[in-house]
């Protein structure tokens, strides 16, 4: 007889108005995690790092955001260029991506990223 895997649950981002009551004990200012995908913010960043981010944490010029633009989720760098704002990726390979205002867009600030498996590989991202 062969034990039974664990199903896999799978927690979407989601807009309140299809909030999933499962997530209800979750504060929306609390700080959560997530993985890297991708080569966009290579080299600070690279795939499979996962970065610790702050809902309610102070976005200014240089901080690393995750966003949501065009109905899309992003991690890009925050830039403003006299009084216009941008998502910028580290790697070049990637164009800027103007935005309205920073409060339309941006959900969260990255303040810290670390390796799974070393803790020693952390880096904070907290300005004091």
């Amino acid at each position: 007889m062969t034990p039974e895997k664990p199903q896999r649950k799978i927690i979407p981002i989601t807009e309140e108005k299809e909030r999933d009551s499962t997530l209800d004990s979750c504060a929306s200012g609390e700080p959560f995690a997530l993985m890297v995908l991708g080569d966009a913010m290579e080299p600070e960043f690279v795939e499979g790092d996962i970065i610790l981010i702050e809902p309610e944490g102070l976005a200014t010029h240089g901080s690393y955001v995750l966003a949501q633009v065009n109905e899309e989720w992003t991690f890009r760098q925050l830039l403003k260029d006299d009084a216009n704002w941008s998502l910028v990726a580290l790697n070049t390979a990637y164009p800027p991506i103007p935005i309205p205002g920073v409060r339309d867009v941006v959900k969260g600030v990255i303040i810290q990223k670390s390796k799974p498996g070393r803790r020693k590989a952390s880096k904070r991202y907290v300005i004091d």
